[in-house]
């Protein structure tokens, strides 16, 4: 049983350890293929994906080679470690929990209100310092030029992204005629020039919080399943703490009926007689 559970332990922390690095790839990838450069949601993932990798190693270690301070080591980490991906999973789906995007009659496209989504991801988007830097991401990859020679007809026939829908254009219920705007507060925020657009309009503070809630919920998925592995190896690790901990300590007395029931070690006789002899003297 001893060698069976710890051959578990150690298959289980070697899968953790695999695991953890799609948690890295995605939080590396998510950096590199952002529109915004949003990054508040790659920073905990990779903090917590090298954790993972690390606390894996010194439990494959501690089960494989029986140092019972590692496997203790571990425990400690690992229980803190699947409250903290926890939490951070329960957070991300409570935030993503509102928004979405609102059809526009005969368009393909949506459009997007600031006022759908979560409270604490309007804070961030209205913070002057994050709108700049997140501005800069969005002109700096070149979203709206992908548009910039669409026709008439393409707005009506083709679909566009979250960010070009609330930053590249202005709200299609604005009217401009003779010099006089007709709409909503976005409406006067629009403006021709590149460097302008609708970059302050509330629609595309919107545009970005969708991104990032899309890319949050997929994000969640990987950290339920990698919550589920976490939770597995850990319980099969307090199995093989405490076979280690037996190994190191292999007798006693209340360990005589069990005893009775298997073949014991050469060393078992020597020992009990010792045990036997210690009693009478004391």
């Amino acid at each position: 049983m001893y060698r069976f559970s710890n051959t578990v332990i150690g298959v289980l922390n070697l899968l953790s350890l695999l695991a953890s690095i799609p948690i890295i790839g995605a939080a590396l990838w998510k950096a590199r293929s952002s529109t915004t450069c949003e990054n508040f949601l790659q920073t905990p993932l990779l903090v917590i994906g090298f954790i993972i990798l690390l606390v894996s190693l010194a439990g494959f270690i501690g089960a494989c080679f029986n140092v019972a301070w590692a496997l203790w080591v571990y425990l400690v980490v690992m229980i803190f470690l699947i409250a903290t991906l926890m939490g951070l999973t329960l957070f991300g789906l409570v935030v993503t929990s509102q928004g979405g995007g609102v059809e526009v009659p005969g368009r393909v496209y949506k459009e997007y209100r600031l006022g759908d989504y979560h409270p604490w991801l309007r804070e961030r988007v209205r913070d002057p310092q994050y709108w700049i830097s997140i501005r800069s991401c969005i002109l700096s990859s070149k979203t709206c030029a992908k548009i910039e020679s669409w026709t008439t007809l393409d707005y009506f026939q083709r679909d566009m992204t979250s960010v070009q829908s609330g930053c590249c254009k202005p709200p299609t219920a604005c009217t401009y005629e003779t010099g006089v705007i007709v709409g909503g507060d976005d409406c006067y925020r629009w403006n021709n020039g590149i460097e302008t657009l609708c970059y302050e309009c509330d629609a595309c503070k919107a545009g970005v919080l969708e991104e990032i809630r899309l890319d949050w919920r997929k994000l969640s998925v990987v950290n339920i399943l990698v919550l589920v592995l976490l939770i597995a190896v850990y319980a099969a690790g307090c199995c093989a703490f405490h076979n280690t901990r037996h190994a190191a300590h292999p007798y006693h007395p209340s360990d005589d009926n069990r005893m009775t029931k298997v073949r014991p070690r050469w060393d078992y006789y020597w020992w009990r007689w010792w045990h036997e002899k210690k009693e009478q003297l004391y």
